[in-house]
């Protein structure tokens, strides 16, 4: 059996397991409690913006460095 056979009937199977948890009374809990926690620590998640943009910068500095290499060596 290829896993591709698979792969609608589990998607389903995991949306429909997912919403059964929004809609019980546990998982409406889970979703205030962390909804409090995000509303309560607004610095944290901006601390944590800033330093992944900086990552995604440095990766796309990277990035453009290599492409300039790789045509270089393709022009000679």
């Amino acid at each position: 059996m290829s896993a591709r056979r698979w792969t609608i009937p589990l998607a389903f199977l995991g949306l429909g397991g997912l919403g059964a948890m929004l809609l019980s009374e546990r998982g409406q809990k889970l979703l205030r409690s962390m909804a409090e926690r995000l509303g309560a620590t607004p610095g944290q998640l901006a601390v944590w913006n800033h330093s992944a943009q900086e990552e995604l910068d440095h990766i796309e500095q990277e990035v453009e460095e290599l492409e300039h290499s790789l045509r270089a060596r393709t022009a000679q």
